[in-house]
């Protein structure tokens, strides 16, 4: 015996809108396919600008480090020598010229062999900084109650953005350039320019430590740091994709 199931029939109305979707679907095909394509004669390339310059921002540190039985013993010491050292230097204080700040406060348990607890230690620090290089180091050397921990020159903010939009355009003059004879090299009369990025640096500095005893010396004698400024590097970095035509 044969059993038939019963049949429904699609409506007209969705039968018309099956046969304009594979319609629409068949005239966008050559569409999709183009868009798939990967673009031809694509060549990423670089080429950077730099600037060498002296620095003109001097950091100094000032540390102290106390010992004792009593954390809150400890603790005073530190804030007497913060404020010994900030006391001599804040009056000398200039916007960009001289400048002061608290740095680093640590304070800490010692332990004995025993695995107690015996006693505390604790380091405290002060930092001048500024384009006043001869200031700082003739105010760093009358503090008492601290000696230098280290000292770094490096190029200021102004002075580094200042320059940041001179060595952009040397950069991007190289970019295009080297764009052009790439360009020429495969036989190309020129390029599009399809992406492009531009990124700047400055080399930092690092604090001086061969110097540093002799700053201690000089802090404690109550005479002026030496102080020999170096220079530094800006620089800019252009990077891109260009579409060779």
């Amino acid at each position: 015996m044969t059993l038939s199931l019963p049949t429904r029939r699609v409506p007209v109305a969705w039968r018309r809108a099956l046969a304009t979707t594979a319609l629409l679907c068949a005239a966008t095909a050559p569409v999709w396919a183009q868009a798939a394509e990967v673009p031809a004669n694509i060549v990423s390339l670089s080429a950077s600008g730099h600037m060498e310059v002296p620095q003109d921002w001097l950091t100094v540190v000032l540390g102290t480090t106390k010992e004792g039985a009593d954390p809150v013993t400890v603790q005073n010491q530190l804030k007497q020598a913060v404020d010994s050292a900030l006391a001599a230097a804040q009056g000398q204080a200039r916007p960009q010229q001289l400048e002061v700040r608290t740095g680093n406060l640590r304070l800490f348990p010692r332990y004995g062999s025993n695995g107690r607890i015996s006693g505390w230690q604790g380091q405290a620090e002060v930092v001048i900084e500024g384009r006043d290089i001869a200031r700082i180091g003739e105010v760093s050397g009358r503090i008492q109650s601290m000696t230098v921990s280290s000292m770094g020159f490096s190029l200021s903010r102004e002075a580094r953005l200042a320059l940041e939009s001179q060595v952009q355009t040397q950069a991007i003059e190289r970019f295009r350039a080297r764009a052009t004879e790439v360009a020429k090299g495969f036989g190309f009369a020129g390029y599009t320019l399809r992406e492009v990025s531009v990124s700047s640096a400055d080399m930092p500095e690092r604090p001086v430590p061969r110097m540093v005893a002799m700053e201690a010396k000089a802090a404690a004698s109550d005479m002026a740091i030496p102080t020999a400024a170096g220079t530094a590097t800006v620089s800019v970095t252009v990077s891109g994709a260009i579409q060779l035509r």
